[in-house]
């Protein structure tokens, strides 16, 4: 009996229908707001993961431009420069040298 006195009461109703609406049906619904607080915090981790990159890129670079020792290290093993009197072999990773001297893989 009293919930049916409930019911009968506008206000209340009005109030129901008004939290289905902003809950449900909105273009800012319930569901939406979490995705978007989903994807902020994604992003939020993408920037402190790029900002780390950018601080260990400019250490880097301070180095290099600082150190000739580190700017023949980043030079020979980055982009394979050598001296004139030199030769330079690349050995990937997997493969091994056999008596003839050919490269072979390890399997």
């Amino acid at each position: 009996m009293k919930a049916i006195h409930l019911f009968k009461n506008k206000y209340l109703i009005a109030t129901i229908l008004f939290m289905v609406w902003m809950l449900f049906f909105d273009h800012n619904n319930i569901f939406l707001h979490l995705q978007y607080r989903k994807e902020l915090n994604e992003l939020k981790a993408d920037k402190k993961y790029y900002q780390e990159q950018i601080n260990l890129t400019r250490k880097e670079v301070d180095l290099i431009k600082s150190n000739p020792q580190a700017m023949e290290k980043v030079a020979r093993e980055q982009y394979l420069m050598k001296k004139d009197d030199e030769d330079v072999f690349v050995v990937e990773e997997g493969q091994v040298m056999n008596d003839e001297g050919r490269v072979t893989s390890k399997e």
